[in-house]
């Protein structure tokens, strides 16, 4: 069972619910487990099967070996180490089933899987109930279905939580981090002048051109013969509208009407816009960018935009079916449901993308469950760890157009200014200066979190270096 320790506590006689064993419910179980509060998991396979699983195994990957990058420079590296510190069984589980995969965390997928359905079968607190389950139960409970929850439950959670919570989306857009747009070139205006909530970065009609011609050359994805797509007028990919003639777009989303470039005092003859999608405005989603490109050609295509070159790109467009909560609206950062807190969501249904963010929600939302089911209260881990970065962006982000996220460093906040000790000036730092510090800032606090405020015990990762910087070293 290597890389799957059990510390329970003493047992209590008080039970949560958990729906699904997929990666989110089989975490949360064993995270509620741990706390000595019993569990009864349900999962309707193999009663009942999905077009996209193949087996009854439990935390199975269907579209994917890969729970993301490692190390320092990686967000996903950070929340790897925060659910290590802590015993998190599917992290866990991936190590003790790693292949050689560069700097990424990649597993052997029915190795994987087998460890986590062992796991969670032989532990003496959890109770394994195969069979569909229709409604919302009673009691605290743990709702981690997945992107493919049975209609039945998904039309009780949508009862739950209000009507028209429960979205279907086939394509999202790409998310670009604030930083590394070219504000020089774009620049912030809503149309006729009203409210400056957009950023828009203009064409000149050749750069359009070589835009659309990229575009016309990339490659899409082949989605799953379960992601049956059928795509809405409102939803439609970018490459879907370039299809339809190279006018096409620049009369739909990237039209220019009433944005007059500073630079010319004119309408440009096409413009890309941006909207905030976080609090902080760190990150900024393409207005009507919904694709499917492979993520090597959707990275292309977005750095032929003017303004957008270097651009960063925190979430890539993805395409697949999902059902999933419009979470800033029903969620707390606890992942509790507003409408009942005695009810929580994990996983793709919270509003995560990837696998490892689904583990991890799936962590939280458990120990909050056994923390009720006790009698204590819900926990959110602090804003300087990716996952309460993550948690408090699915809690507190742009509602209009909801799209799940997948971690990165735009969800935790920025090192303070660091000064240039010749100038005096603020000094821009690289990735390579800040990045490492962000994550031993972040793993440092999540340790403390949960030392403290949750009561666990808690074991450094070896990725952490045995010296910690209290701040950044002095920049000349």
């Amino acid at each position: 069972m290597g890389g799957l320790p059990v510390h329970c506590a003493a047992v209590s006689e008080r039970m949560i619910t958990v729906i699904g064993a997929g990666l989110a419910g089989s975490e949360a179980a064993l995270a509620a487990a741990r706390l000595g509060v019993r569990v009864r998991l349900h999962e309707m396979r193999p009663v009942k099967m999905t077009p996209a699983h193949r087996s009854g195994n439990f935390a199975e990957l269907v579209c994917s070996n890969s729970l993301g990058g490692e190390g320092e420079l990686q967000s996903k590296g950070l929340l790897q180490a925060e659910l290590r510190s802590v015993g998190g069984a599917i992290v866990g589980a991936a190590d003790a089933s790693k292949l050689p995969a560069g700097n990424a965390l990649a597993v052997e997928r029915e190795e994987f899987s087998a460890r986590v359905t062992r796991a969670v079968r032989e532990h003496p607190l959890i109770e394994v109930v195969e069979g569909e389950v229709t409604a919302v139960p009673d009691g605290v409970a743990v709702i981690a279905s997945g992107p493919l929850t049975s209609d039945a439950l998904a039309e009780d959670v949508a009862r739950l939580t209000g009507s028209e919570r429960l979205s279907f989306h086939d394509a999202a857009a790409p998310v670009i981090a604030f930083e590394s747009i070219n504000m020089d070139v774009a620049w912030r205006a809503g149309r006729y002048e009203q409210s400056a909530d957009y950023i828009n970065c203009p064409f000149t009609k050749d750069e359009y051109l070589a835009f659309f011609g990229a575009l016309e050359q990339a490659r899409a994805h082949t989605p799953h013969d379960w992601e049956k797509l059928e795509f809405f007028e409102g939803c439609m990919p970018i490459e879907e509208i370039a299809r339809r003639g190279v006018d096409t777009p620049r009369f739909g989303p990237m039209s220019p009407k009433g944005l007059d470039d500073p630079r010319t005092g004119r309408w440009p003859y096409a413009v890309a816009q941006l909207r905030q999608e976080d609090r902080e405005g760190r990150m900024w989603s393409l207005v009507g960018f919904q694709t499917g490109l492979k993520w090597g050609d959707q990275k292309a295509v977005v750095n032929l935009i003017p303004g957008l070159e270097t651009a960063e790109i925190v979430r890539y467009g993805v395409m697949h079916r999902n059902t999933y909560l419009n979470a800033p609206l029903v969620l707390d950062a606890t992942l509790q449901l507003r409408a009942d807190p005695t009810k929580l969501v994990a996983g793709v249904l919270a509003g995560t993308e990837g696998y490892l963010e689904s583990a991890a929600t799936g962590w939280l939302a458990g120990t909050n469950a056994a923390r009720l089911a006790l009698g204590l209260p819900a926990v959110t881990p602090p804003a300087e760890s990716m996952l309460g970065g993550l948690t408090r962006y699915l809690a507190s982000a742009n509602p209009k157009g909801f799209q799940p996220m997948n971690v990165n460093w735009a969800l935790v906040p920025e090192l303070p200014v660091v000064l240039n000790e010749r100038t005096g000036k603020p000094r821009k730092l690289g990735k390579r200066e800040k990045r490492p510090v962000m994550f031993r800032r972040g793993l440092n606090a999540f340790m403390d979190w949960a030392a403290q405020d949750v009561g666990l015990t808690v074991t450094p990762p070896a990725l952490l270096p045995a010296a910690e910087p209290e701040s950044l070293p002095a920049l000349g």
